[in-house]
């Protein structure tokens, strides 16, 4: 049964290319390479870090993702917390991942992967958070 999806094993290139070309990149990076192959246009990549709001990591459907704040999502990786959006380009945003990544992947492992989904505790947006009632 295959594990949770991370950036590192999705975004690879395409046929035309070496399996290999995208090695050198960080796996953040290979998410940006992805989607300009796929879109056929450069994307201008900045130094701009987003530092006083993270993104949260959440397991949906048995995929590593991050939802950027204009609705977009990408595929990311706690080997490299880190996703600039393809979509907006707001800037490289911080990705918080649990602090045991490798238990919260484990507890999901025998589900099938439509029912693998995993919110972070502290993601305001987590349906299944409870609610201050005023």
């Amino acid at each position: 049964m295959p594990g949770i999806t991370r950036a590192e094993g999705f975004y690879l290139p395409p046929p035309h290319l070496p399996a290999n070309r995208w090695d050198a990149e960080p796996p953040a990076m290979r998410a940006v390479r992805w989607y300009e192959e796929r879109s056929q246009r450069r994307i201008p990549i900045g130094e701009a870090v987003i530092l006083d709001q993270p993104l949260y990591a959440q397991i949906n459907h048995g995929r590593w993702v991050a939802n950027c704040i204009c609705l977009s999502a990408q595929i990311v990786t706690p080997t490299d917390p880190r996703m600039w959006c393809v979509e907006c380009g707001t800037g490289w945003w911080q990705v918080k991942f649990p602090a045991d990544v490798d238990a919260v992947e484990q507890q999901l492992l025998d589900l099938p992967a439509a029912e693998r989904n995993w919110w972070h505790t502290e993601d305001p947006e987590d349906p299944m958070r409870p609610t201050l009632e005023v």
